[in-house]
C-alpha cells in the first residue's frame, strides 16, 4: 500500500496590504534640496498637506508621527556637515520632513513561502487534541529583500489549522547590540572571511582586549585607522572588521502587538539583502527548559553569513553569527543535545548532506560528516534539509529536498539513528511530495520547500511552499512513514 500523503486546502497567501514604514535614503544632496522646498512652502500648504497624512497614513501603523520623528532623526544625520543640521525647525516642519524620507514596503507582494511551524509557548484554552502554533514566513517585497513573519493558529483533532486574524499594523523591532565578543573567536571568524596580513593580525590582537563590546571594537576601529597608515586592502580589512561586529545583535518588539504583526526586516548590512529560510525548533535542555531556536541564511549580495536566532517569547530575540565549517545554506538544529553534543544538518558543499556536531551553538570548528550524497535521479542536482529533525521511537525523522530535472524540488525523508545519527536508517526510494499541476505555478516554478515540521495527534504535519509563491500544508501518518523508511 502506497504511503497516502493528504493535502490541506488550507493555504497561506501573500498580502500586499501588509505595509512596513522604511526610511527613504535619497542622499544628503537630494535630501538637501527636497527640505529646501518643504521650508519655502507656505504656512497653509504645509496644514493642508500635514492633514491629509494623517487623513491618509495614521490608519495604516501603529504611530506614523512617531516612524516621521525617527525618519527625520536620521535625516538630520544623513546632513550632519550641513547647516541644515543645526537648523531650528517648528514640530510640524519635523514631521513633515520625515514624511518625504518615509517610504512604505509591501513585505508580503511578491512572495511568502519556506514555512516553519512549531509549537507555542502559549497552550492556555485549548480543547482536548488541540495544539496552539506558530508558523514562520520567508517573505519578500520589492527587490526581492526577504524578511521574517509569523502567523498563529490551531490544529484540531482533524488537523485543520484555524489561523488567528492576521494583524495589519506593522512594527518592526527596537534593535540593540548588547554582545561581548572573544578575541579568539572573533578572530577566527574574521579570517574565514579576509585574509589578513600577519603585520595586520599583530595590530588587531594587539588593539582587542581579551573580550570586548561593539562600542570598544568601534573604539579600536577609529584607533587603528588614526595610528596606522592603512592601504586600500586593509581599509576593506577595517570594514569587515566592522561587518562582522554588526553582525551580533538583540531586538525586541512592543507587548502589545500581535505576533502577526512582527517583523524580522534586514537591519544590519550583513543581511541588507535577506533573512532567508529560517528553520525553527523547540529546543529542550537538560533541565528541561525550552528555548527557540532559527538557523537562518544572511544575505548581503556577496556574501551568505549563517546565523543563529533564539527566542523564548517570541518578543525578545537574540541574533549572531555561527562560526567554523558549516558556512553555507540551510544548517537545522536537532532540538536537543546528542551523547552530550549539539547537532546540526548542513550542506557544505552545496548539494549533499551533512551532519556536524559541536560543544556548543555558537563554535562548530570540528570536522563534518557527509550524511548521504545524491544517488537517485530526483537527487542528482542536489540535496538539502526541510528543517530540524524530529525525534521519534524509530530514530531522527528528517524531512529532506531533492532537486532533480527542470530544477524541480521534491520533498522526501531519511531516518537516522537515535544514538548514532551519522548513521542512515532507512530512506524513502520515492518523495512524499511533489510539485503537482496546481503547485508548479509562481514566482520559480516546480518547487516544494519546507523548513520545518511538527507532530499532533500521530500524524506529521508538513508546511511547505508551493513555487516560492504561497504556502500550504500536508499531512502523513506517522507511524505509516516509519513504517516504510525501516521496512528494510
Amino acid at each position: 500500500m502506497a504511503l497516502q500523503v493528504i493535502r490541506k486546502n488550507i493555504f497561506f497567501r501573500p498580502d500586499s496590504k501588509r505595509v512596513l514604514a522604511r526610511y527613504f535614503n535619497l542622499g544628503a544632496e537630494r535630501a538637501t534640496r527636497i527640505i529646501s522646498r518643504i521650508l519655502n512652502s507656505t504656512k497653509q500648504q504645509k496644514t493642508d498637506l500635514f492633514n491629509q497624512l494623517l487623513r491618509n497614513f495614521s490608519k495604516r501603523h501603529r504611530s506614523i508621527v512617531s516612524i516621521w520623528e525617527k525618519s527625520f532623526s536620521y535625516t538630520m544625520e544623513l546632513l550632519h556637515d550641513s547647516p541644515l543640521a543645526s537648523k531650528t525647525y517648528t514640530y510640524q516642519d519635523k514631521l513633515l520632513i520625515g514624511a518625504y524620507f518615509t517610504m512604505e514596503y509591501s513585505i508580503e507582494a511578491a512572495a511568502f513561502f519556506n514555512p516553519s511551524i512549531v509549537e507555542s509557548p502559549d497552550q492556555t484554552q485549548l480543547n482536548e487534541g488541540e495544539k496552539r502554533v506558530i508558523i514562520s514566513f520567508r517573505a519578500t517585497g520589492e527587490g526581492h529583500v526577504s524578511s521574517l513573519v509569523f502567523r498563529s493558529g490551531v490544529i484540531d483533532n482533524n488537523m485543520d489549522i484555524h489561523m488567528d486574524d492576521v494583524g495589519v499594523l506593522l512594527e518592526k523591532p527596537k534593535s540593540f547590540k548588547n554582545y561581548r565578543y572573544q578575541r579568539e573567536d572573533f578572530m577566527e571568524k574574521l579570517s574565514q572571511i579576509h585574509d589578513p596580513t600577519e603585520e595586520m593580525v599583530s595590530i588587531l590582537m594587539s588593539k582587542f582586549t581579551e573580550s570586548f563590546t561593539y562600542e570598544e571594537l568601534r573604539r579600536y576601529i577609529t584607533e587603528i585607522k588614526e595610528e596606522n597608515q592603512l592601504d586600500v586592502e586593509n581599509m576593506i580589512l577595517m570594514d569587515h572588521v566592522a561587518w562582522l561586529a554588526s553582525s551580533h545583535y538583540e531586538i525586541t518588539f512592543s507587548l502589545d502587538t500581535a505576533i502577526s504583526e512582527r517583523v524580522i526586516f534586514p537591519i544590519l548590512g550583513t543581511e541588507k539583502n535577506g533573512i532567508e529560510d529560517a528553520r525553527f525548533v523547540r529546543f529542550i535542555c537538560d533541565k528541561g527548559k525550552c528555548t527557540y531556536y532559527a538557523t537562518y541564511t544572511a544575505y548581503d549580495g556577496i556574501t551568505i553569513l549563517p546565523k543563529l536566532l533564539s527566542t523564548k517569547d517570541f518578543i525578545h530575540f537574540k541574533i549572531q553569527p555561527i562560526n567554523g565549517k558549516i558556512a553555507n545554506k540551510g544548517a537545522a538544529l536537532f532540538p536537543r543535545q546528542v551523547n552530550g553534543k549539539y547537532v546540526l544538518l548542513c550542506r557544505v558543499d552545496g548539494e549533499s548532506n551533512y551532519i556536524a556536531f559541536s560543544d556548543d551553538l555558537i563554535n562548530w570548528h570540528q570536522e563534518v560528516t557527509l550524511l548521504c550524497e545524491p544517488t537517485l535521479p530526483l537527487e542528482y542536482v542536489q540535496l538539502g534539509n526541510c528543517g530540524s529533525p524530529i525525534e521519534t521511537s524509530k530514530g531522527w525523522l528528517v524531512l529532506t529536498h531533492a532537486v532533480g530535472p527542470m530544477r524541480e524540488y521534491t520533498i522526501s525523508a531519511l531516518l537516522l539513528d537515535l544514538e548514532d545519527p551519522t548513521k542512515i536508517v532507512g530512506k524513502l526510494q520515492r518523495p512524499l511530495i511533489f510539485p503537482n499541476t496546481e503547485e508548479r505555478e509562481g514566482y520559480v516554478p516546480n518547487v516544494v520547500y519546507s523548513c520545518g515540521q511538527i507532530v499532533h495527534n500521530g500524524y506529521l504535519i508538513i508546511p511547505y511552499a508551493m513555487s516560492d509563491h504561497t504556502s500550504t500544508y500536508a499531512i502523513v501518518n506517522l507511524n505509516e512513514l516509519l513504517q516504510e523508511l525501516t521496512k528494510g
